[in-house]
């Protein structure tokens, strides 16, 4: 949520906020094994390096509702991170205890004001954490599951690819499309198998190798598709620095390419310079941006703010979407982005209406 009670920092905020953040972090990791040390003995000399890590990720999370006052994406990520400790019989019961702690020495670090809402922050995601009761459903998908998904997943879990194909090439051949089956039915099972990694049901091999199956097996699926009468729009689809989740906007830039839109697909983590470069070349009807952290919110601020730099009320329009944004419709107008799409499918249908005759926005 985009909570309304929360303060955000400003720029110099911000700026202090990072410049003590090491030092906080650093503090609160001697405090944990001053306080609880032989609770993390058995980690052996990497223990500290360890705690440091989690008190870092925890803050790239904290940053978002700092600077946006997006809180309910931290809350979910403690949630996650408590069942992820939880499957793997490491302690948890010190997720809460370590915002207090992070809280406490911000308060002493920086400045009143800037301090003050770093501790208001911290204590709402606290608070929010310890509500959800430590777990809370997973967020639905917002399609319908086909049957064959379950049988899709098997194959990719067992590292058969020619199983995997021969689901999907069944699918098409039963009448449905390249764009529906990667909705119903490639997407539920890559969901399912999220879901049993972090439930330490699966190893993160073999998360890594249902992904790498799929992305042999969609572009299969595109080269049987019939080809589309071109529309004359052009899109370019990019995943923000630093996100390495490109599966959904490969599905996505699918769909435009069905669409008849011309599509540049330029994959995961793209760096901003490069990035913006090739906008600013291409000039493109349309943008669009696949977030799955909300620490990369910041990065789409940025490039938004670099095309309207560089070319002005020109700028082509830009569509946000990704694991970050789908629950959080608001986001595209605190972004700056002009829209935002919550699948492949609804990703397109924006961008006909938008591209519609007198829309005025593409």
């Amino acid at each position: 949520m985009l909570d309304a009670t929360l303060k955000t920092l400003d720029a110099a905020g911000l700026q202090q906020f990072f410049a003590v953040r090491g030092d906080v972090i650093q503090t609160v990791t001697e405090r944990f094994y001053a306080t609880h040390g032989s609770a993390y003995a058995r980690f052996g000399p990497g223990g500290r390096q360890a705690c440091q890590e989690d008190l870092s990720f925890h803050l790239e999370f904290l940053r978002p509702v700092l600077e946006f006052g997006l809180l309910q994406p931290m809350v979910d990520y403690l949630i996650w991170l408590d069942s992820v400790l939880v499957a793997r019989a490491i302690p948890s019961e010190h997720l809460a205890l370590s915002l207090d702690w992070l809280g406490e020495a911000f308060k002493q670090t920086m400045d009143v004001g800037p301090g003050a809402v770093v501790v208001q922050s911290l204590a709402a995601a606290r608070d929010g954490f310890l509500q959800a009761g430590k777990s809370s459903a997973p967020v639905p998908l917002p399609q319908a599951v086909w049957p064959q998904a379950q049988a899709f997943e098997a194959a990719l879990l067992r590292g058969d690819r020619l199983e995997a194909l021969a689901v999907m090439n069944r699918a098409m051949d039963g009448g449905h499309n390249l764009v529906e089956v990667e909705m119903h039915l490639i997407q539920p099972a890559l969901y399912q198998i999220g879901e049993k990694w972090q439930a330490n049901q699966i190893s993160v091999a073999q998360e890594h190798m249902a992904t790498a199956i799929v992305q042999m097996v969609m572009p299969m699926g595109l080269l049987r598709s019939p080809p589309p009468a071109q529309i004359g729009k052009s899109v370019i689809l990019a995943c923000v620095q630093g996100n390495q989740h490109a599966v959904g906007l490969a599905m996505v830039s699918d769909a435009f390419s069905l669409a008849g839109w011309q599509v540049q697909y330029l994959g995961a983590d793209v760096p901003t310079r490069a990035l913006v470069a090739q906008i600013v070349d291409a000039r493109p009807d349309l943008v669009g941006l696949s977030v799955s952290f909300p620490q990369q919110l910041r990065v789409v601020k940025e490039v938004i703010g670099e095309l309207q730099e560089k070319l002005g009320p020109g700028r082509p329009a830009v569509m946000i979407g990704g694991l970050a944004v789908n629950r959080f419709s608001r986001l595209s107008e605190v972004l700056g982005a002009d829209a935002s799409g919550v699948n492949a499918q609804a990703a397109v249908m924006r961008a006909s209406q938008m591209a519609a005759p007198g829309a005025g926005q593409l």
